[in-house]
């Protein structure tokens, strides 16, 4: 239980870190001086001390669906797959179950942007709709595939099936749903191509235009959601992707796990660094690959086995 409960508070701790760490490695290849990875924490602790402030027009849901956003994925953090195989975990949780907290965060962070009563509100949030709507199932089809592929529907259980006896005769729909998996962690965390979590323009903006009117406290709260769902997804990747290290002494599993989190927060970086915005009707395009890479996955176990 004390190994449960820490790789909660690690997980939960490790989420502005990465956060920073993706924009210092960014200012740094692009040759800037980069930020310390330590800044979202002290981003975090001065709009904790500022005012907050709501719009005229705004309901009392701007009051409470902060929490509705940052709730659901604080439990999420509690079903994770465990980082060692000694640790606690809970055995019965699905890909519905997580898809669907996370899609409940996201539904109350939509009704945030569309409460303030502005247009870049509304327009946030129809976007973040739509890029719901195709994330979504193409999620619960590529972890459901992943599940299969380790004897069992649920995560965690399945993620330590395949660290300890990993099934190298379904190689071919693991890498698929792998291609699928990196594909929604960019594109439900607000990544380029999908997003850009750096810019306030109108023409490109879907995550910062939900929380424009947003101030103090509560912008901070929807700040640590965002790191702490990056978290979620890298998390996710690392367990169920990079299965190797849980089978260790606890703190070496948790010292390859921050290596593996690390790791793809810089992919990601590289990723962006190398890319661009995709026009917004070109992003269907993207997880339209997600989707297919995620059902080739599923029709390759069953039909070929491989």
């Amino acid at each position: 239980m004390i190994e449960y409960i820490s790789e909660f508070l690690l997980i939960f701790f490790i989420a502005p870190f990465l956060v920073g760490l993706i924009k210092s490695f960014k200012m740094f290849m692009l040759y800037k001086k980069p930020i310390s990875p330590m800044q979202p924490y002290r981003d975090f602790s001065k709009l904790l001390k500022k005012e907050l402030i709501y719009s005229k027009e705004s309901s009392s849901i701007s009051r409470w669906a902060v929490f509705g956003v940052l709730v659901p994925i604080i439990t999420v953090i509690f079903i994770l797959p465990p980082i060692t195989s000694s640790s606690f975990y809970i055995s019965f949780m699905d890909a519905f179950t997580i898809t669907g907290l996370l899609s409940l965060s996201t539904f109350f962070l939509m009704l945030l942007g569309l409460d303030s009563a502005s247009s870049f509100g509304g327009l946030g949030s129809s976007r973040e709709a739509f890029i719901a709507a195709l994330v979504e199932p193409a999620m619960i089809l590529t972890i459901f595939s992943v599940s299969l592929i380790g004897q069992n529907i649920g995560i965690a259980k399945a993620s330590i099936n395949l660290a300890n006896n990993f099934p190298l005769q379904h190689a071919a729909s693991y890498i698929l749903a792998s291609i699928s998996f990196f594909i929604l962690l960019i594109a439900e965390n607000g990544r380029l191509p999908v997003d850009n979590p750096e810019t306030h323009l109108e023409l490109t903006m879907v995550h910062e235009a939900m929380i424009l009117d947003i101030t103090g406290a509560n912008l901070a709260l929807i700040e640590m959601a965002g790191a702490i769902k990056f978290t979620i997804f890298a998390t996710l990747f690392a367990t169920l992707f990079i299965p190797f290290g849980s089978h260790m002494v606890w703190y070496l599993a948790f010292a390859i796990f921050i290596l593996k989190l690390i790791a793809i927060s810089i992919v990601v970086a590289l990723i962006e660094i190398n890319g661009a915005k995709l026009r917004l009707f070109k992003v269907p395009n993207l997880l339209g690959i997600a989707i297919v890479f995620a059902f080739l996955s599923l029709v390759t176990f069953y039909i070929v086995g491989a």
